[in-house]
Formats: structure tokens, C-alpha cells, sequence
């Protein structure tokens, strides 16, 4: 075994057994986030029972722009070090953001219909944005799939998402950019809701971050020993055909 395949080997180790050791800390983030979402926080004046998607939603977004964001770094990383484990993060990272980013996009309507009296504005440049972000990354995992495994395939990866994470500010500044029916909550003097609410936004935020650093560790690791075990293969059947 190679000096570069072993590291793959222990890297891929360590990360799947990090990934396991935090899955500790994110289940009881998560029964918190779930009970201060549903019991503790009290429901809005307004928008009712509804209002309450608003904790996870939210959530979602923040670790989906945390997902990009390391796709961003693992790009750059791969860029420099020409290091198997920052492309294999940058998937792994493109496949968390875009997990995410389905939730943003299936919950917002559902919160919509009965406030907004539509289960997807799409007009709106909050929406239009994410649902941009989302076909950006799509694009992505389909480019991957086009091109041979190799150095050529990865540098061209983490270019597209270098290039693809510029539609994230695009997206926070949205609200703040362009007229749009979404409220702006966070602003520098800080966040307009109940002290209850904020508990439960800030749980929620905890739990969906955990859980992405978790299945970013996981689903690195998968990817390493893969390839690994792909190579393996592949030296073995070619000493068995000579």
C-alpha cells in the first residue's frame, strides 16, 4: 500500500469515527430543538400553529449556506494541495447543502400557503434565489457524473463550486436587496422575536448545524474508503491479468 493510500485509509478512519462520536451530541439537540419548537416556544400572534416550520426552516437554510461555504474551501484547498480528501469533502459538502436546501424548499410553501395564500411565490427573489442555489449544485453532482474520474474531473469541480458559492450572499442579501414578501427578522440590532422563540431558533440552529458536521464527517469518510477500495481493486485484477 502506497504512503498517499494509507493516509486516505486513516483519514477516512478518523473522520468515520468523529462522525459516529458527535451523532451523541446531535440526538439530544435534537429531542431539545423538537421540544422547544412544539411545547416551549409559544405559537405566533399571527401566523398561528404554522409559524412554527420557521425554527427548522431557518435551521436548514443556515447548515445548507454552511454546506456551500465548505464546498467554497474544499475547492480552494483542492486548488492548492491537490489532495483527494478536499475534493471528496466538497461532494460530500454539495450533497449536505442540497439535502438542506430541499427541506428550505419544501417547508417554505408549506408555511406560505396559509400566511402568504400561495404555496410558492415565484416571483419572489428569496425564492427565485434559493431555487437557483438549488439547479447551481444539481449542476454539479450531474458535471461530476459527465466527466472520467481524475485530476481533471476534480479541478473542474471545485472551480464550479468556487464559481456556484457566489449565489449564497446573493441569497441572504435578497430579503434586504429587492422588495420581497419575507420579513426580516435578523437585522444588526438583533433578532426581533419572543426570548421563548429565540430559545428554539437557537436549538434548532445547533441541532441542524450537529447534524450537518455529522453527515459531512460520515459521508467524507464513505467517499475516501470508496475510492480506496476502488483502487485496490483495480491493482488486483490487473496482477491477475498479467
Amino acid at each position: 500500500m502506497t504512503a498517499g493510500r494509507k493516509s486516505n485509509f486513516e483519514s477516512a478512519g478518523k473522520l468515520l469515527a468523529a462522525g459516529g462520536k458527535l451523532l451523541w451530541i446531535v440526538l439530544p439537540l435534537m429531542l431539545g430543538a423538537i421540544y422547544a419548537t412544539f411545547v416551549y416556544a409559544p405559537a405566533e400572534r399571527v401566523m398561528g400553529e404554522v409559524q412554527r416550520l420557521f425554527y427548522f426552516h431557518m435551521g436548514s437554510a443556515v447548515a445548507a449556506f454552511v454546506s456551500f461555504f465548505i464546498v467554497f474551501l474544499s475547492g480552494c484547498f483542492y486548488l492548492w494541495k491537490r489532495k483527494l480528501v478536499w475534493d471528496r469533502l466538497a461532494l460530500a459538502g454539495v450533497e449536505c447543502g442540497l439535502v438542506f436546501t430541499t427541506i428550505v424548499l419544501v417547508t417554505g410553501p408549506i408555511w406560505a400557503r396559509p400566511v402568504w395564500n400561495t404555496w410558492l411565490p415565484l416571483g419572489d427573489p428569496r425564492v427565485m434565489t434559493t431555487l437557483v442555489l438549488w439547479l447551481i449544485f444539481f449542476a454539479y453532482l450531474l458535471l461530476r457524473s459527465s466527466l472520467p474520474d481524475g485530476e481533471r474531473k476534480y479541478r473542474i469541480s471545485a472551480v464550479y463550486g468556487i464559481i456556484g458559492f457566489l449565489d449564497v450572499p446573493i441569497v441572504f442579501m435578497s430579503i434586504r436587496w429587492w422588495r420581497t414578501i419575507h420579513p426580516v427578522l435578523i437585522t444588526s440590532e438583533g433578532i426581533f422575536l419572543d426570548d421563548r422563540m429565540k430559545t428554539a431558533l437557537y436549538l434548532a440552529l445547533a441541532a441542524c448545524l450537529m447534524l450537518l458536521a455529522v453527515l459531512l464527517l460520515l459521508r467524507t469518510g464513505i467517499l475516501l474508503h470508496q475510492e480506496e477500495i476502488l483502487e485496490l481493486e483495480e491493482d488486483s485484477s490487473g496482477r491477475i491479468l498479467q
